[in-house]
């Protein structure tokens, strides 16, 4: 079993964080980190990092939609600033999630270092019906790519999906300033929860696959084949 790999910077500029995100990094606290596998309710799990290429990116008639849904609201993008306000919003998400998650936003963060510089140029998405904070998102910045880490929201607004909406706020960004990459984060195999990353199109999705150190056009059936073989090589490596 290969464990995760953490690095810990004082700092990273936009370039050093598109090539971390480029080879299957991802930020965690103030650390970067990659991994393949993940224990979730005490079984493991192999992960598949995600990307959305911007540059092929389409709009289709269902994003769209959200799209118009949501016009109504307010949105502004600025540098994160840690409030009360935020957490607040962040507190009232989670009591209506069913899955653990972190304690608060500054945690998710900063970890236990919470005096610590942030390593990363970091912004956040708000959305607001009026004057009322209802939903954000953040991420980090890069060169040529931003990594999505944070998206919460009012559960009584839960039927206009703002944390789809949140990431097709953060691809409207990215576009905008002629980046060509948005890392999600990773899904799980044979675990449907993080499958919502999906949502973009398939078309629109790469996935990394590391044991070939390349990116390449979603597809389930490649996923089953790796699936494979790293249970092959895992069994191989329990018997010697």
């Amino acid at each position: 079993m290969e464990f995760p790999a953490y690095h810990n910077p004082n700092k990273l500029n936009g370039s050093q964080l598109d090539t971390f995100l480029s080879q299957g990094w991802y930020r965690m606290h103030q650390s970067i980190f990659t991994t393949k596998y993940i224990i979730l309710n005490e079984s493991i799990y192999n992960v598949f990092w995600l990307r959305y290429n911007l540059s092929k990116f389409n709009i289709n008639k269902k994003l769209q939609k959200l799209i118009a849904q949501n016009s109504r609201f307010n949105i502004t993008i600025k540098p994160i600033e840690l409030t009360e306000e935020l957490e607040t919003l962040y507190t009232l998400y989670r009591s209506g999630i069913k899955f653990d998650h972190s304690e608060s936003v500054k945690y998710w963060l900063y970890g236990g270092e919470q005096e610590k510089v942030n390593a990363f140029e970091t912004n956040v998405i708000e959305i607001r019906d009026g004057g009322k904070l209802i939903a954000a998102g953040i991420f980090d910045n890069g060169d040529n790519s931003i990594a999505g880490i944070m998206n919460f929201y009012d559960p009584s607004y839960k039927k206009f999906s703002l944390g789809k909406y949140l990431i097709l706020l953060k691809i409207k960004y990215a576009v905008e300033k002629g980046m060509h990459w948005y890392y999600p984060g990773y899904i799980v195999y044979g675990y449907p929860s993080f499958d919502y990353k999906l949502f973009v199109g398939e078309e629109n999705t790469e996935i990394y696959i590391p044991e070939i150190n390349n990116w390449y056009k979603y597809k389930k059936e490649l996923m089953d084949t790796i699936e494979v073989n790293r249970q092959h090589n895992e069994k191989e490596n329990n018997n010697n």
